[in-house]
């Protein structure tokens, strides 16, 4: 990024933006944007097939059958009907895992902080309170998380102590969410009945990993995005997110900026200009020091779908004075916390 004194722009062809340092990208007012739409389905298809091995234990059984053995009753499933599915984080995915969950005769249990039980109903999900009402109800648990502060290590052994004795989980999010020896622990103990995992802590698995002997799991090499539709959706996703914004302004899908469509662009467009034209002319009136500004908004302004396009603006403006180097309306929020 450093090198790279042009660029305006990153597109991720995918979701994830481990590989891209956001903090940096905005501290010099670059976009940085995704494409979450685009690999939705192949990832919830991972995520149900790998319920379906775990019930099965069909790459078990592959296995023997390949060493030359016929064991049926090693390989002693259950069925999915009547069963509960925990979905941890209820956004896209886990709203299409849970769909197909349903298809199945399986009962819907979804956390997620921003999931109403309106919607939920709507989806024919049961919403539950708390990750704990998840860990003690549901039969398979399925991983649709960001890595936070609070997600990190959370599948521990606090966590597994209070599921229900056999539960299977599978993981096709982020591999940090599960505290690794934790689950080996709790597989040797039984506690917990299998495990299916496409995501890891360090990638790729290292050889001598103890996850490649554990019978009890189902590993694959981070396929969640690896469908041909997948990488062709996302490919042009991120080539119109990248495309509208250079031409026209509108901002989707950035994990840096907020949303603004095109539409809202031009109804907030002439208030970025009085905003920024304001601020020049309050960096006049004010003391030097300042350490708060507040910005109120009314009459038809307030009626306005998103106002911060406004408040970057009359930020801007404030700190022209200041000769920022390189400050745009990407970093200017940064920018003006670090000035105090």
């Amino acid at each position: 990024l450093e090198a790279a004194t042009k660029l305006r722009v990153v597109g991720r062809a995918g979701v994830g933006v481990d590989n891209v340092d956001v903090e940096a990208a905005t501290q010099r007012g670059v976009v940085v944007m995704n494409t979450p739409a685009g690999n939705t389905l192949t990832t919830a298809e991972l995520s149900f097939a790998m319920i379906l091995n775990l019930a099965r234990k069909v790459p078990q059984a592959h296995g023997s059958m390949v060493a030359g053995k016929w064991d049926r009753k090693l390989f002693m499933g259950v069925e999915l009907y009547g069963k509960t599915l925990g979905i941890l984080g209820a956004g896209r995915i886990g709203t299409e895992v849970g769909k197909r969950a349903l298809a199945f005769g399986m009962k819907v249990l979804a956390y997620d902080p921003f999931l109403t039980e309106a919607r939920a109903k709507a989806q024919g999900f049961a919403l539950a309170a708390d990750v704990d009402a998840i860990y003690q109800e549901a039969d398979f648990i399925t991983v649709h998380l960001p890595v936070t502060e609070q997600t990190r290590g959370m599948l521990n052994t606090a966590a597994f102590a209070k599921m229900k004795p056999g539960v299977r989980i599978v993981n096709c999010a982020r591999g940090e969410i599960i505290a690794e020896n934790d689950l080996l622990a709790a597989l040797d103990s039984k506690k917990i009945g299998g495990a299916a995992l496409d995501v890891f802590c360090v990638e790729p698995l290292a050889a001598d990993h103890p996850f490649r002997k554990h019978p009890s799991l189902i590993l694959t090499p981070h396929l969640g995005a690896s469908s041909e539709e997948a990488q062709e959706k996302c490919g042009i996703e991120v080539a119109e997110v990248i495309t509208s914004y250079l031409l026209t302004g509108e901002v989707r899908n950035a994990v840096n900026l907020p949303f603004l469509d095109a539409r809202t662009f031009e109804q907030v467009k002439p208030y970025m200009a009085l905003g920024e034209a304001l601020g020049k002319l309050l960096a006049q009136v004010v003391p030097q020091q300042v350490d708060r500004m507040h910005i109120t908004y009314g009459g038809k302004a307030q009626e306005l779908p998103n106002t911060d396009p406004i408040t970057r603006s009359v930020l801007m403006g404030f700190l022209a004075r200041a000769a920022v180097k390189d400050l745009n309306h990407i970093n200017v929020r940064g920018i003006a916390s670090t000035l105090g």
